[in-house]
């Protein structure tokens, strides 16, 4: 075997790595074309001129277990200690349209989110939080018109109109598809909520960024970097494709599309990715779909660390990880970031763990320099050359992509699934095999002491969730009710936009599972070819 010393280097996504890079490796480099200023197309320096020396990014810590109660006091914990912006996790009976009295969702209930059956459950989870200064992003997709309409409905009861709040749902269904499985409709039905809920912000909520487009789960799933930049790129095309073709003008929704990145543990190649995406999305932004306002052509992404890369053994290692992970995204030039806590491969974060992954950012924030000029990597022969390279083998697959009708087509016919898959098997075969060094994994293990905390789930939590149901379907209007359903069920089988009969339901106090079930009837549910 060859000394490590002369061992091919190779990143995440493959690319080979030589020893030393130099003027010769950026050859025909144009700046002003391939940089330009931060702040100015085609953004590959940052989405805004002075970048953190203006402010830092939004310190968006995920959360979101058990009752809508104990989410709330989770994130009035975080918000005290120094968190700048909210994030929800919700159950997978939520993020399936399933309320949690229904049978699919024993089990289930607030395991691995907050579970939300109703407009109730919404109050309680956003009690005494200022809904007019804080912005609040929520992972969910199939339903995410559904938590939307619901976060809005509460705001206006407690006197913050539409216009006032602001925050993003992921409402990325496309790569439910691809990578995580929550769907519930065919993908065109599905593409049809997507594209009413930016209709439905343009004119309401003009401050909600209306999707956040996700290769989070893509590299989750096993995706390499360069695959994660193109398949997600992909589905961005698509929805752009949809909503014009929905009669939409590009530049009256295209400003609140943002995106969902993961940073894994190779930095330069994290950071090379963030870069190249800015560039690639202006130009298709420009170039494709002919958008004149400068605010359609920024792509501004949130990251999260990489929850995959975690290990159960020697778990405080993820502390170093999630830190380089952070890192890469910060000096990639992130909107906001969450940070993993250290404890994730073995359950849902502590409290400690949570306050030290918030910590985390504040130290990268405040006391590393990182953030004290724009873009500190920008002219690096080794990272403009892997900027370049990571951009050209993503385009190269957004071609084949196109070759094949879009991203919808791509997904229909297994081809993004596939490539993950075999991304996924290469990596464990790598690691099984040592090639891939994972400390404390497959080189430098040591006996474990005893396992760390683990936050605790409450065995009565789904009981006290069907009991609230219950009192609420007992207490409403039902002749109200039954007729907002019927309502939207019709409406579903016409073309109008379908958050306004939504709407009504949900303030009517029809339930997510209620609401998620008229949708079913109307659109039927997907069953993947394999």
């Amino acid at each position: 075997m060859a000394p490590e010393s002369e061992q091919a280097r190779r990143t995440d996504s493959g690319i080979e790595i030589r020893r030393c890079y130099g003027p010769q490796d950026l050859a025909g480099f144009e700046p002003s074309v391939r940089l330009g200023e931060p702040g100015e197309y085609p953004f590959t320096r940052g989405v805004q001129k002075d970048m953190y020396r203006g402010r830092l990014w939004t310190m968006r810590q995920y959360a979101g277990f058990g009752t809508a109660e104990a989410t709330n006091e989770r994130f009035k914990f975080l918000l005290a200690a120094g968190q700048t912006g909210l994030s929800c996790a919700f159950d997978l009976p939520t993020q399936m349209g399933y309320d949690s009295d229904h049978p699919r969702a024993e089990g289930e209930v607030g395991k691995v989110g907050v579970a939300i059956d109703s407009i109730e459950d919404m109050r309680l989870l956003l009690d005494g939080l200022p809904l007019d200064k804080v912005t609040t992003s929520m992972t969910i997709n199939a339903t995410a018109a559904i938590l939307l309409l619901l976060y809005e409905l509460v705001a206006e009861e407690r006197g913050v109109g539409a216009d006032k709040i602001g925050g993003t749902i992921q409402n990325d269904i496309l790569k439910e598809y691809v990578a995580r499985g929550t769907y519930i409709y065919p993908p065109r039905p599905s593409m049809r909520l997507v594209t009413d809920t930016f209709a439905y912000c343009a004119k309401r909520i003009p401050g909600w960024n209306t999707i956040s487009i996700s290769g989070y789960h893509i590299r989750e799933a096993g995706s390499t970097a360069v695959q994660e930049l193109a398949f997600t790129l992909a589905d961005g095309i698509a929805y752009v494709e949809a909503a014009v073709a929905a009669g939409l003008e590009v530049d009256d929704f295209a400003p609140r599309l943002s995106f969902f990145f993961n940073a894994h543990n190779n930095l330069f190649e994290e950071v090379a990715k963030f870069r190249a995406a800015r560039r690639m999305w202006a130009r298709i932004m420009s170039e494709r779909f002919g958008a004149r306002d400068p605010r359609s052509l920024r792509l501004r992404f949130h990251t999260q660390t990489g929850g995959s890369t975690l290990t159960a053994q020697q778990p405080e290692n993820n502390i170093v990880r999630v830190a380089t992970q952070a890192l890469s995204a910060v000096l990639g030039g992130t909107q906001s970031l969450h940070t993993n806590g250290f404890d994730e491969a073995i359950g849902l974060p502590t409290t400690r763990a949570a306050k030290l992954a918030l910590r985390t950012q504040q130290i990268i924030g405040y006391e590393s320099g990182a953030t004290d000029t724009v873009d500190p990597l920008a002219g690096s022969y080794y990272v403009e050359w892997l900027t370049d390279e990571v951009e050209r083998r993503a385009v190269e697959y957004l071609e084949r992509i196109d070759e094949m009708g879009g991203a919808v087509a791509a997904i229909e016919q297994g081809f993004m699934q596939d490539e993950i898959e075999q991304a996924a098997y290469a990596y464990a075969r790598a690691v099984d095999s040592g090639e891939r060094v994972v400390v404390g994994l497959n080189r430098f293990v040591d006996e474990e002491p005893g396992g760390p905390e683990v936050f605790p789930i409450d065995p009565a939590l789904q009981a006290t969730q069907v009991e609230r149901l219950r009192r609420l379907r007992q207490a409403r209007d039902g002749g109200a009710v039954s007729s907002a359903l019927e309502e939207l069920g019709k409406a579903a089988g016409q073309t109008g936009n379908l958050l306004e009969p939504m709407r009504r339901a949900l303030k009517a106090e029809a339930t997510l599972g209620e609401v998620s079930e008229v949708l079913r009837g109307a659109f039927g549910v997907y069953r993947p070819a394999r």
